[in-house]
């Protein structure tokens, strides 16, 4: 691993050191400037004729960069102009998507990122990040000491089997790490030397896959059990001793699995579940927000979520965890949380063994709302039994909040709250073209000045 490390010069101006010169500066993507470069430059760094003659500010390059990737007129396109981009020149990637986030976020993350899970073994360019297999057992310490980059504070793992609403999708999850390290970097200013997108490869259940001739992943089905605990297990402390003062995002993992590791290493280091905790803190605070607006004050709140996931379950706990702070307890706790899945609303009995422990009604509180055995328990039914201040739906299944049940809302609280389902389609519709590469929103990403080798 090497160090990306800024040192301040003589002159008190700090520089980046650079430890390539010649045409291994050119095609190492974080320290690359491409024509840049300026011409006292390319003589430091022996670049003098392996460049086009003219020297390019950083926004010509950007408009040269953009106008390439605009006139591609599918969205995957766009996907992988950018990733090949981001392989050849970060400075200028990032400047890129910086300026035209709203553009470019859809292409990045979702939807577009769902399409190039899915596709991934196809468009496959230039490997990013650390896979991990089970092959890999017994030295998964000395596979992370082959990260890019030492000084890692921020790694995004996912072992692809929950990909968006796309399920398990085998190598190709490592697209969902890389682009959520692009979006830390573009929204949040973390450096990208300092992150690191790892796909614990441990196989897939995807027959399609496996059936693949240019399959990329780990050709087998699915680890499962104690053979996959212990390989996690090995990883965490591998991370632990190799990256000491990184967060580790455990990403798209299937939901009971996202929750036993989460409760098992959330004390043995920095762990961080965006669909978990990330969902359910912007939620929260909606809520909390909202509620200034309609008067309800937070312990009357009455919250229904459609959908018993990860995402679900997870406002689910903080929403109760809020609740408790303000006094809420017993039957009332119990009663202002409802949650709901495929069956229904979610009972003590039905939740007794997985995730959604303690979440579940008691029978006898569901009976006494005419939600009890052998009564409807859908959304409506819990809807018109409960009269909820609060609706949220975190649920893959389109057309539940149907005009019937906002009626039903709007009948049983004055100004009801209702945070709607979105679902995120596998194959996006091409986004039109935009016809000037003008700067919008611009934010300048400006790299230290290089220093001589």
């Amino acid at each position: 691993m090497e160090s990306y490390r800024l040192e301040t010069g003589p002159d008190g101006v700090p520089r980046l050191k650079v430890p390539y010169r010649g045409p291994h500066l050119l095609s190492h993507p974080m320290y690359n400037k491409s024509t840049a470069f300026t011409r006292e430059e390319r003589r430091a760094f022996a670049l003098e004729g392996l460049l086009p003659d003219a020297v390019s500010t950083l926004e010509q390059q950007m408009r040269r960069a953009y106008g390439n990737i605009a006139r591609k007129p599918e969205p995957l396109e766009r996907y992988i102009g950018l990733a090949a981009l981001q392989d050849r020149n970060e400075t200028l990637f990032y400047r890129l998507l910086v300026d035209h986030l709203e553009e470019f976020l859809p292409i990045v993350y979702t939807p577009t990122v769902g399409r190039a899970c899915q596709e991934f073994s196809h468009i496959f360019r230039r490997a990013r990040g650390l896979w991990i297999t089970p092959d890999d057992r017994g030295r998964i310490d000395r596979v992370l000491g082959d990260a890019p980059f030492e000084e890692v504070r921020l790694i995004v793992v996912t072992d692809n089997e929950s990909i968006l609403g796309l399920g398990d999708q085998g190598a190709g999850g490592m697209a969902i790490p890389v682009g959520k390290l692009a979006l830390y970097t573009a929204a949040a200013g973390i450096h990208p030397a300092r992150t690191l997108p790892i796909s614990l490869d441990v196989g897939t259940d995807n027959a399609s896959l496996l059936a693949d001739d240019l399959y990329l992943g780990w050709r087998h089905p699915r680890l499962r059990g104690e053979p996959y605990d212990t390989l996690v297990e090995e990883f965490v402390e591998g991370v632990k001793r190799r990256f000491p003062k990184a967060v580790l995002q455990w990403e798209d993992f299937r939901k009971g699995t996202a929750f036993a590791l989460l409760e098992r290493y959330r004390k043995a280091l920095p762990s961080f579940n965006d669909d978990v905790q990330g969902t359910a803190a912007v939620a929260v605070a909606g809520v909390m927000a909202a509620s200034r607006l309609t008067g309800i004050p937070w312990p009357r709140q009455r919250v229904v979520i459609f959908g018993a996931g990860a995402a679900g379950v997870g406002i689910a706990r903080l929403m109760r965890d809020a609740l408790k702070r303000t006094g809420v307890e017993g039957d009332d706790l119990r009663r202002a949380i409802a949650l709901i899945d495929t069956h229904g609303l979610v009972t003590e009995e039905g939740a007794a063994g997985d995730y959604r422990r303690g979440l579940g009604w008691p029978v006898s509180l569901a009976t006494s709302a005419g939600l009890g055995p052998g009564n409807p328990r859908d959304l409506r039914a819990v809807v018109r039994a409960l009269k909820p201040t609060v609706l949220i739906g975190v649920s893959g299944a389109p057309g539940a909040f149907t005009e019937e049940v906002v009626r039903e809302m709007a009948r049983g609280v004055e100004r009801p709250l209702i945070f709607r389902c979105r679902t995120r389609p596998a194959s996006p519709r091409p986004r039109p073209r935009t016809s000037s590469p003008g700067r919008r929103g611009a934010r300048s990403w400006p790299p230290a000045a290089p220093s001589r080798p």
